[in-house]
């Protein structure tokens, strides 16, 4: 009869409760998230300075990417693709550092595991568009396919570049009407600015009046 009565009162005791493992996870992805920062930064300045680091054989796979550029146009790049890097490593670190830490509380992460990642199936089949968008301005940043400043043409608008983001680019026209561009819809673009291209030659009015000229006395 004593052990029935005892057993219960025992059961309700916490056994798996790892404060040092909660210490040891938090520690570690702090100095995770440091170091990844600080290799993004060092990344990201090496980039923007023009190092020769990537001009070497066995680097020729990011020459696209890294190709000679103004100074102004490489900086705004490399500053686009670092902030991108960190904040998806920061993401990655914060949601295993998360895991690790209510481990050691002694919560049962599976739910948890499996709920989220339900949920991420659901948004991610309504926002199909929204992560088409961001992978395109991804790409159109990395490719350097276009840059501020650049006069582009797409099958909307003809107009100059004024500022790319994950999801918009705002082009701006011969008229003034600024256009909103989703880069997920961006099918296909020329840049003008990038090439050799020569403007179509507009037809001298004077000559065309009197190319019509002679017609029009003959039709009298």
């Amino acid at each position: 009869m004593y052990s029935m009565f005892t057993t219960p009162s025992a059961s309700l005791e916490p056994t798996g409760l790892d404060l040092a493992g909660v210490a040891i996870s938090l520690g570690a992805g702090i100095v995770l998230w440091v170091a990844a920062s600080f290799l993004i930064a060092r990344i990201t300045k090496r980039v923007a300075n023009g190092t020769s680091l990537f001009k070497k054989p066995h680097f020729r796979w990011v020459a696209p990417a890294l190709r000679a550029l103004d100074h102004e146009r490489r900086v705004q790049r490399a500053n686009t693709i670092g902030s991108l890097l960190k904040s998806g490593i920061g993401v990655i670190i914060a949601v295993i550092t998360s895991i690790y830490i209510l481990k050691n509380l002694d919560v049962d992460v599976a739910p948890l595991l499996t709920s989220v990642g339900i949920l991420g199936i659901a948004i991610g089949f309504g926002a199909q568009q929204l992560i088409r968008d961001f992978l395109a301005g991804i790409f159109i940043t990395i490719e350097d396919q276009y840059g501020i400043g650049d006069v582009i043409e797409t099958s909307e608008v003809v107009g100059v570049v004024e500022s790319i983001g994950l999801r918009i680019t705002r082009v701006r026209d011969e008229n003034g009407a600024i256009w909103y561009l989703r880069n997920g819809e961006i099918l296909r673009v020329g840049n003008r600015s990038q090439g050799n291209y020569v403007a179509p030659a507009e037809p001298d009015e004077p000559a065309a009046e009197a190319e019509h000229a002679p017609q029009q006395k003959a039709g009298e």
